[in-house]
C-alpha cells in the first residue's frame, strides 16, 4: 500500500490561479567557463537551496511555505500555506546556515524566535500540529477532508528540526538558552501516546471532526521510522517498545529477503517490494537520525539505505524505458512534482516501479551522504548541463525531465529541505550530531534495542 504521503490532494498542485503575491525572478545563473570544484558546486548548491527557507519563506510566520513557484502564480490562497514536515527540514537548514555563516547569529536568532512565537500559538491536537497551517494565523488548513487535525508524521519532521535547534542552542547566551528552552517544549509537549488509539501502534492522523477515520496505521518499512524514535524518545508523553515491535516491525515480518542487482532490501518496502520506494524514504528520517552504524533487531541502517539508493540509480543507468539522458550522471527517482501527459505540472511517487521519465534532483542530491561519487556526478550534470531548464533562484528547480525537454519550475519545501541538510551531514555531519547527542534520542533509541557505535550506545 502507497504511505499517504504520496496521495497528496493533486488538485491543490496542478489547478493554478493568480496568488496573492508576486514574486520578481532573479536571473538564472550561468555556470562558470571554469568549472567548479566539488567543494565550491556543493557550497553553491547548499546555499542556493537554501534560500527556500529564508528569502522565500512564508513571511509571517518564518516557516517554509508548502510551495514556492518564482512566476508568483499559486492555487488560491496557496502562497501562505505552511507546511509543518517541510518546516521542520527548513530549521534545520537554518543550523546549517547559520553554521556556514550564510546568514549571521543575529538574523537566526530573530527569525527562530520569530517560529517559537508561530508555533506556540498554532493549531494543535493533542500537541500534534496538522499537515497545513495557515502562516497568517496558525490554523489548520486541512490537507484533505478527513485531515484536519493531528499529523503526527509530519509532527515527527517539525521535532526533529526543534530538538536541533534547543541542542544547537541550549550552551548559548542567556537569550539563546531561554529560546533553546521554548523549543524543548514545544517539541515535549506531543502527546505521542494518545496517538495509539488504544493499540500497540501509532497513527498517522486524528480529527477532532472525525476522530481516527483517516485509519492510517504506521507499520512496514516507509518515510515514518522517525516518528516512533521520537514517540519512544518522549520523556513525557513517551509509547512502550511493543508498539514499535507488534506495530511498525510487525513482529518481525518487516524483514525482507528480496535482493535486486545483488542488493538486499533488507527491509520491506510498502507497495515497493522489487527495487524500494521512492528516495525521500532514505532522506525525512535520516536528516537527523544518523544511519551509520545504527542498528537494531531487523536492520542495519546505513546498508538499508545505501542499497536503496545504489538500487535506485542501478535501476535508471540500466534505464529499461530509454529515457533520453539516463545514465551515471543522470539519476535519481522520488516523490515530486511530475509533467502530466499534457505536458502540465502534476505531482507523482517516481521510484523505479514508477518510472515516467522524470528525475527529481533532491533525489540524487540528498542522497550524497551514501553514494558522494554517483550524487556529485548528477549534480554537475545537473547545474553544467542542464541549468536552462533546472537552475532557478533557490537551486535545482524540483523536476526535469529530458525525454520530454521539459521541468517543473517550482520548488517544494520537502524536497528543498533535504538537500540542504544532507549536504550539510555530507560536509560535516552537524544535524546529525545534534540530533543523535540529544539525550532523550539515545535514551527512545536504546529502548527499542537500537545501536550505534558511532554514539556509544
Amino acid at each position: 500500500m502507497l504511505t499517504l504521503l504520496w496521495a497528496i490532494p493533486l488538485f491543490s498542485i496542478i489547478q493554478c490561479s493568480s496568488g496573492d503575491i508576486a514574486t520578481a525572478t532573479p536571473p538564472t545563473p550561468t555556470p562558470p567557463a571554469t568549472p567548479l570544484s566539488d567543494e565550491q558546486l556543493v557550497d553553491l548548491v547548499e546555499k542556493s537551496t537554501f534560500k527556500y527557507f529564508w528569502d522565500y519563506a512564508e513571511p509571517n510566520s518564518g516557516l517554509a511555505r508548502e510551495r514556492y513557484h518564482p512566476d508568483g502564480v499559486y492555487p488560491d490562497n496557496d502562497a501562505h500555506v505552511v507546511t509543518t514536515g517541510g518546516s521542520g527540514f527548513g530549521i534545520m537548514s537554518i543550523i546549517a546556515a547559520d553554521s556556514r555563516g550564510y546568514i549571521s547569529r543575529d538574523q537566526t536568532i530573530e527569525r527562530f524566535t520569530k517560529i517559537a512565537h508561530f508555533l506556540e500559538n498554532a493549531d494543535r491536537f493533542h500537541g500534534a500540529w496538522p499537515h497545513w497551517m495557515n502562516g497568517n494565523n496558525g490554523d489548520v488548513v486541512p490537507f484533505g477532508t478527513k485531515d484536519n487535525g493531528g499529523d503526527l508524521v509530519e509532527t515527527s519532521f517539525l521535532c526533529e528540526g526543534l530538538i536541533c535547534v534547543r541542542e544547537y542552542l541550549k550552551n548559548g547566551t542567556t537569550a539563546e538558552k531561554a529560546l533553546a528552552a521554548r523549543y524543548d517544549a514545544l517539541w515535549k509537549g506531543v502527546d505521542w501516546d494518545w496517538y495509539r488509539n488504544g493499540q500497540n501502534v501509532l497513527y498517522w492522523h486524528w480529527s477532532p471532526s472525525y476522530g481516527w477515520q483517516m485509519n492510517f496505521a504506521l507499520e512496514g518499512y516507509n518515510e515514518c521510522l522517525i516518528t516512533y524514535v521520537l514517540a519512544s524518545a518522549s520523556p513525557t508523553h513517551g509509547i512502550t517498545p511493543d508498539a514499535y515491535h507488534q506495530g511498525w516491525a510487525r513482529n518481525g515480518n518487516i524483514v525482507s529477503g528480496n535482493t535486486k542487482y545483488n542488493l538486499p532490501l533488507i527491509l520491506k518496502h510498502n507497495g515497493a517490494e522489487e527495487y524500494g520506494g521512492p528516495l525521500f524514504w532514505a532522506h525525512y528520517s535520516y536528516v537527523g537520525l544518523d544511519p551509520n552504524q545504527l542498528t537494531d533487531n531487523y536492520a542495519n541502517y546505513w546498508d538499508l539505505n545505501v542499497n536503496q539508493t545504489k538500487i535506485d540509480y542501478r535501476y535508471c543507468v540500466e534505464n529499461p524505458h530509454h529515457y533520453a539522458g539516463y545514465g551515471p550522471d543522470y539519476w535519481g527517482l522520488t516523490a515530486s512534482y511530475s509533467r502530466n501527459n499534457d505536458n502540465s505540472i502534476g505531482y507523482n511517487a517516481h521510484m523505479p516501479s514508477n518510472d515516467v521519465g522524470v528525475i527529481s534532483p533532491t533525489a540524487a542530491v540528498s542522497s550524497i551522504v551514501y553514494t558522494p561519487t554517483e550524487s556529485l556526478a548528477a549534480m554537475r550534470n545537473f547545474y553544467e548541463n542542464h541549468s536552462a531548464l533546472l537552475w532557478g533562484p533557490a537551486g535545482f528547480y524540483d523536476a526535469h525531465s529530458q525525454q520530454y525537454n521539459w521541468s517543473a519550475k517550482r520548488y517544494l519545501a520537502i524536497d528543498q529541505g533535504p538537500m540542504v541538510v544532507m549536504l550539510e551531514n555530507y560536509r560535516s555531519g552537524l544535524l546529525w550530531n545534534l540530533f543523535m547527542n540529544a539525550p532523550e534520542v539515545k535514551t527512545g533509541l536504546q529502548a527499542l534495542e537500537f545501536h550505534s557505535g558511532k554514539y556509544g550506545f
